[in-house]
């Protein structure tokens, strides 16, 4: 089959990219009529004012193209994985190449029980219990714009181990209940071992007890990464010379503050916004905790803790953990604020397409809505703007453009294709930095 491919030197109507896209993405689709039914419900996405709800793509008195968009929708076993993996792939051909893998946490807030994965829960990021429903977005982010290709849904207890909820709700077999930072890394995993993309460092928030699994599963397969991390995680520290004391445990915030003599100066650019930012930052070595299923005997992970002031604060606010061991300070803090980039594209772009407004109650019709939703906020943000032209044209990279190392470790039992950052960060490139 013939395929279509995007013009790089001009911008195109969301309706006609939205038509190239089907035939690019939907290819696993086996039925013309479910293509078109994919069509019409894109176009709803991005043409429908107020929530994106079935009921007002179809249209006033539209009964017939309700019911087929729900059937298409909810019912129909569709497997929306190729088409998040083609999406992924377009991507990174048509769009600015992307410098991580970003995981961005959402929330959609529910007044009844009935929708798939709701529940009274703890939300971190709102700082109450609420009765939601929690997922995760795996998006590829450059500085300038970023696009989720990937969603994760979290099921609550009761969601996998009553059989009649689960049954109404068609929740695989083969879904378990975790956390939600448990099902971003599986999630991550899936897409690093089988989505024949260039791993980019993985950037996401983790709590302190999910922490030592998450870096466990992220060095099995040699992924590189930048964890948020609390700054009460007590980390372990010292003692890796034959002379030197150690090793130590203190919370990350001390031991981060103890380096100030050390501070680097960093001047950036926030995303979204013209005027510029201030930041400190500073370093320390440091060893993983080791997760339950580890080995007594196997070798700690060593790793980077990393630390931010703003410019007039007298304690550090902002601490991450990465095994990324070669890059300036400075690229590793731009990589971890692409978190920002991240926020700003889904309350622009993805909220408006309409990421949180699935009313149905099935599991697949969930993650059929994320999957057209994603779609469409592609063809959005790639209709605004002319497609980003490879900054490395031909067969060969420019020697710059080096493979990412990580800290030293064991080797792993799976070999993996290295990830790749670029030796700066375009648009974000910090414009000064120097010790104080």
């Amino acid at each position: 089959m013939a395929r279509a491919v995007l013009p790089e030197d001009s911008a195109k109507e969301v309706p006609e990219l939205i038509d190239v896209m089907i035939s690019l993405l939907f290819e696993s689709l086996p039925r013309r009529d479910q293509r078109n039914w994919a069509r019409v419900y894109l176009n709803g996405l991005v043409r429908t004012n107020g929530k994106k709800t079935i009921r007002n793509i179809a249209g006033t008195g539209a009964s017939s193209v309700e019911q087929s968009l729900q059937q298409f929708i909810s019912k129909s076993p569709w497997d929306w994985t190729p088409v998040r993996r083609s999406l992924a792939q377009h991507l990174e051909r048509t769009a600015q190449r992307p410098l991580a893998w970003v995981l961005q946490p959402m929330v959609i807030e529910k007044a009844g029980d009935r929708s798939v994965g709701v529940g009274r829960q703890f939300v971190p990021q709102l700082g109450r219990t609420a009765n939601c429903q929690q997922a995760s977005g795996i998006w590829l982010a450059s500085s300038e714009a970023s696009f989720p290709v990937e969603w994760t849904l979290t099921l609550p207890g009761p969601w996998t181990s009553e059989l009649m909820r689960r049954r109404r709700a068609g929740i695989p077999d083969t879904a378990r209940s975790l956390t939600p930072a448990q099902d971003a890394v599986h999630a991550v995993q899936r897409m690093a071992a089988t989505w024949q993309l260039q791993r980019r460092p993985v950037v996401m928030e983790v709590a302190n007890g999910d922490l030592p699994q998450s870096i466990d599963s992220f060095a099995l397969q040699d992924i590189p990464f930048v964890f948020k991390v609390d700054g009460s995680l007590p980390v372990s520290f010292g003692g890796a010379g034959r002379h030197k004391p150690g090793p130590h445990t203190a919370p990350a915030r001390e031991l981060i503050d103890s380096l100030r003599s050390q501070r680097r100066v960093v001047e950036w650019t926030r995303h979204g916004r013209a005027e510029g930012a201030v930041t400190l930052l500073t370093s320390a070595p440091i060893f993983a905790a080791p997760c339950e299923d580890r080995p007594a005997s196997a070798p700690p992970i060593p790793l980077l803790l990393v630390g931010a002031w703003t410019e007039t604060a007298l304690l550090p606010s902002e601490f991450w953990i990465t095994n990324i061991g070669d890059r300036p300070l400075a690229q590793l803090f731009l990589l971890a604020k692409l978190t920002d980039r991240v926020s700003l594209d889904f309350t622009e772009t993805c909220e408006p397409v309409g990421i949180r407004d699935f009313e149905g109650r099935s599991f697949r019709g969930w993650h059929h809505h994320a999957t057209l939703a994603s779609v469409a906020h592609a063809a959005k943000l790639l209709s605004a703007r002319p497609h980003a032209r490879d900054p490395y044209p031909g067969p060969a990279r420019p020697a710059a453009l080096r493979q990412t190392t990580t800290l030293p470790r064991p080797a792993a039992a799976h070999p993996a294709t290295p990830a790749v950052l670029p030796p700066h960060l375009p648009g974000q490139t910090p414009r000064r930095e120097y010790i104080r």
